[in-house]
């Protein structure tokens, strides 16, 4: 493990087809994140907002695609979403958070969704259709391609 407090990527592979960022840490770890979900929890000001409460609920995101993810230094990197969306610096500490607090944040996602009045925005119910698979990291759902 680096001296860095922080777990630091060893691998990050795009699954376009089947909308996932898989990545994995020097301490283990391995998440498989939908673009979706990556999306929704943007760590721009644009998504964030300026301070706590005033998140921007993120709305029609179920089939955004990656056309790009560019590293930043050796610490972050900066996707590029089909919907236009590139102003995230997505951090190796913010991305094992993601990871490592997926379904609380995904269902505190669902929740908002539902409070707002758009219960069906996303095609997910809290991840509950798909099946990550720790000895491949491949993540299988609705749009993996793979026959179920």
């Amino acid at each position: 493990m680096s001296t860095n407090s922080t777990p630091q990527p060893t691998d990050i592979t795009v699954h376009n087809q089947s909308r996932v960022l898989d990545i994995a840490f020097d301490d283990g770890s391995q998440f498989a994140l939908p673009f979706e979900y990556l999306r929704v929890y943007s760590p721009s000001a644009e998504v964030q907002g300026h301070g706590k409460g005033q998140e921007v609920l993120q709305l029609g995101k179920r089939l955004v695609g990656l056309t790009n993810l560019e590293p930043v230094g050796n610490y972050a990197v900066q996707p590029t979403f089909s919907d236009g969306h590139n102003t995230g610096l997505y951090t190796w500490s913010y991305l094992y958070k993601l990871g490592a607090e997926q379904s609380k944040l995904w269902q505190d996602y669902l929740d908002r969704l539902t409070a707002a009045g758009y219960p069906g925005d996303s095609g997910r119910d809290a991840l509950a259709d798909m099946t990550i698979k720790q000895s491949s990291g491949h993540v299988h759902g609705p749009s993996c391609g793979h026959k179920h």
